[in-house]
């Protein structure tokens, strides 16, 4: 009786530990779905290809910097897939007004409309105000690409996103095709992106910088909620960034 007791706690413990590694096995719940594609989607600026139709929109929805705003002049939602090589990325943006105050995209970038991206490859959370630990792209209404390097000096890194925008109205679409980096980046070298795989965890937030009238940000719209009275959080803290597992 004792052996056999013995035989179903071994068993009962490794058909426990198989169903937790699993790649069926349910994820945590303080984690998002993120889902595979094996139809990438040409960057277009249209959301008609068909990896963007049987998954639900996610909102940009949490007021991050300044006023209360109406529906007319901000509302945001995207949609994200993923294959080995990229993250895909499509945001659609009512804005009721477009401005591009500083030409020179290394400067106040921030302070014109444009999307951002936080990206932290391993889910590591951590500062990476100084580091390559996470990414915080500003991709410009001309898609240039910038953010902080380890020099504490703002970079274009326009070879990480590609981005097309359409306009219907007020109404913009913007896709994207991201290459995801690890910390052993080096900037102004050869860096190889990671591969992507299923049950990679990652950390992922979406924001938009809206402004129309003055000469620096009126408004800064993100994907997820950020406790506490300072939200200006993600260009240096990955820890306020969303977690999303890759799913095949």
């Amino acid at each position: 009786m004792t052996r056999l007791i013995q035989f179903l706690s071994t068993t009962i413990i490794f058909i426990t530990i198989y169903s937790c590694s699993n790649n069926s096995a349910p994820l945590p719940t303080d984690t998002t779905p993120l889902l595979f594609t094996d139809t990438p989607p040409i960057i277009d600026g249209l959301a008609t290809d068909a990896c963007w139709n049987d998954i639900d929109w996610q909102p940009m929805d949490q007021k991050w910097i300044g006023p209360d705003y109406t529906p007319e002049d901000f509302t945001g939602k995207f949609k994200l897939r993923w294959s080995p090589d990229f993250i895909y990325i499509i945001a659609e943006i009512r804005d009721d007004q477009l401005i591009d105050i500083y030409p020179d995209g290394l400067n106040r970038y921030w302070d014109d409309d444009c999307v951002e991206i936080f990206i932290d490859e391993d889910r590591s959370k951590g500062n990476h105000l100084k580091s390559y630990n996470a990414f915080a792209y500003h991709i410009g209404l001309d898609y240039q690409v910038a953010d902080y390097g380890i020099d504490e000096m703002p970079h274009y890194y326009n070879d990480h996103v590609e981005t097309v925008r359409t306009q219907n109205g007020d109404i913009y679409t913007w896709e994207m095709k991201m290459k995801v980096f690890d910390d052993t980046f080096v900037y102004n070298q050869q860096n190889t992106p990671v591969k992507l795989e299923a049950g990679k965890e990652i950390g992922f937030a979406i924001a938009y910088c809206d402004n129309d009238t003055t000469d620096s940000r009126e408004n800064f719209i993100g994907s997820i909620f950020i406790p506490g009275e300072d939200k200006n959080q993600g260009y240096k803290d990955a820890g306020v960034f969303g977690s999303y597992t890759l799913v095949k």
